[in-house]
């Protein structure tokens, strides 16, 4: 198929948990975090924080563990654990995440970052596994007012790249990513990560694949 007679224009990615494997480790660093300030946080109270972006993440764990919980602090202390389980080769990118990016650069669709991390961060997870150099724009959460589940993200993402939200394909491996994508109108394609995708969240999807080796030139049409 020639490139101009593709519906979809750009395709934009996740990064924790969708272009690199990080998820597990924030699911191990979050209860280690709280530990340190006396609050036990459950395994699934870990992983509905996947992908929630500022102001809901503070408010959310506020609402799980009262008022007084020291959200800014724990936070600051999951970052250091985060940084300690990556050191040594332990930043490794999802099934398929290069040979995925190659084969969409060969199809001459357009590609973004559309993430929950700041750009720090993002640039050096990226650069560090070799991938920065697949896309055009990297977007991060600290562009926009509200993070995920809230559109903001994307739909900046589509106003920075020139594109409608029909023309993109957003994909995602969390509930909260999955929400703000399709919220903003963009086809949303998750490979799940760490959780299968619940009946609800099945409807908002344009596809569920198993890896990035999965995402076809088909989904492109």
């Amino acid at each position: 198929m020639e490139e101009k007679t593709r519906k979809i224009k750009a395709v934009l990615f996740d990064m924790d948990g969708t272009l690199i494997d990080t998820e597990r480790l924030y699911r191990k660093a979050w209860p280690l975090a709280a530990a340190e300030f006396g609050y036990q946080m459950t395994d699934e109270q870990a992983l509905s924080l996947r992908s929630l972006g500022q102001p809901f993440q503070p408010a959310y764990l506020k609402s799980l563990f009262g008022e007084d919980y020291p959200a800014a602090e724990v936070k600051t202390v999951r970052k250091a654990i985060m940084e300690e389980f990556l050191k040594d080769g332990g930043l490794q990118e999802r099934p398929g995440a290069e040979d995925c990016l190659r084969r969409l650069r060969a199809f001459g669709v357009t590609l973004a970052v559309v993430t929950s991390s700041d750009m720090e961060r993002t640039t050096r997870y990226l650069t560090t596994l070799g991938l920065t150099k697949y896309f055009d724009r990297l977007i991060t959460a600290t562009e926009v007012k509200q993070g995920k589940p809230a559109p903001d993200i994307y739909e900046l993402a589509v106003r920075e790249l020139g594109l409608m939200p029909c023309e993109c394909i957003a994909v995602e491996d969390a509930p909260n990513g999955v929400m703000s994508a399709y919220r903003a109108g963009l086809r949303v394609v998750m490979v799940p990560d760490q959780s299968e995708p619940t009946e609800e969240l099945l409807k908002m999807l344009y596809a569920c694949i198993p890896s990035l080796y999965g995402f076809t030139e088909e989904l492109l049409e």
